[in-house]
């Protein structure tokens, strides 16, 4: 990261903690936010991949889970169906076709 690039996050830091002091959050609720948003962002980018989410956060994946809970962040994928598995109507077309 630049140096140009610290101070520029810096002074967009500087004005979220000041609006943050003015809207009267303490510093528990604060740092609940943030760590929320973080979590929350790395697992979209990360396509919900926990292990490549911690990673993003630099934390281990057991703490991601943990903090996870903490904030209650569902952050499991869709299951799909494995791919070898029939069900229903073609797996009673399947038995017909391998009987006859």
């Amino acid at each position: 990261m630049t140096k140009e690039l610290q101070a520029q996050m810096k002074e967009r830091f500087d004005g979220l903690v000041g609006d943050l002091m003015v809207a009267g959050f303490f510093l528990e609720q604060a740092v609940e936010i943030l760590e929320r948003g973080m979590i929350e962002r790395s697992l979209q980018v990360t396509n919900a991949n926990q292990s490549e989410a911690a990673k993003l956060l630099g934390i281990h994946r057991n703490t991601l889970q943990r903090k996870m809970v903490e904030h209650k962040i569902d952050g499991k994928r869709p299951r799909r169906k494995p791919a070898g598995r029939a069900t229903g109507k073609a797996k009673a077309v399947r038995r017909r076709r391998q009987a006859s």
